[in-house]
């Protein structure tokens, strides 16, 4: 059921509220509760961040290895290498406030803390979770692609010239160009075929929907 009201108002449907922009015709919702609590939860995909992972050990290995070596020369009752020399000269004469120690503390900081969210965080942010139908079986879409198949619904409706669809995680936004028919009946077409088109998607958590028409740019 709709209640229509005044320009610059509201329209409510059914656990729903679209806000109309005067200017044009524009309409925002978000998935009721009940149709989230169906999709089923699903976790996101973790990446493997193998780049990173790679980069941290071959600097690990590479650093011990040295150490070790310069170690057992000492050891063995050659002379420490020069780097060593020259690095706990520089530890013993400079102090604590120098430039040069609070950059490299601050340096080793950053990349502890850049680790850090490497390790806590899953990362592919471009891959959204599909519904798990099936034990055992998880699939995702990237958003890309989503955003692609919701273009090719959009371009469908009667009287859009041009669509521009970003998809996000939790919001999709449409922007389309009408140039012919009243702007309300364009949007509420493709309010309509988009609603569909996202619930096709069998995303584990459908996005909310933004949708903005409006005429095409006066030439001149």
């Amino acid at each position: 059921m709709t209640e229509p009201h005044g320009p610059g108002g509201t329209e409510q449907r059914e656990g729903e509220v679209l806000q109309i922009d005067p200017s044009g015709s524009s309409a925002s919702y978000d998935p009721a509760p009940a149709r989230r609590a169906r999709s089923g939860r699903t976790g996101r995909f973790w990446s493997p961040r193998r780049i990173p992972a790679a980069l941290l050990a071959l600097v690990l290995l590479g650093g011990s290895g040295l150490l070790l070596y310069d170690v057992a020369a000492v050891r063995a009752g050659r002379p420490a290498m020069r780097w060593r020399r020259v690095l706990a000269g520089e530890l013993a004469e400079r102090p604590l406030s120098s430039p040069w120690l609070l950059g490299l503390a601050a340096l080793a900081v950053l990349i502890g803390l850049w680790l850090l969210v490497l390790a806590a965080t899953p990362g592919l942010r471009a891959l959204l979770p599909m519904r798990r139908d099936r034990p055992g079986v998880r699939a995702a879409l990237d958003r890309s692609a989503a955003a692609l198949v919701l273009r090719d619904r959009a371009v469908e409706v009667a009287g859009v010239q041009s669509v521009r669809v970003r998809m996000g995680r939790g919001r999709a936004a449409v922007r389309a160009v009408s140039h012919f028919r009243e702007l309300d009946d364009v949007r509420a077409d493709l309010d309509t075929v988009l609603r569909t088109g996202i619930r096709e998607l069998g995303l584990a958590r459908p996005p909310g929907l933004t949708v903005q028409v409006r005429r095409p740019a006066k030439k001149g």
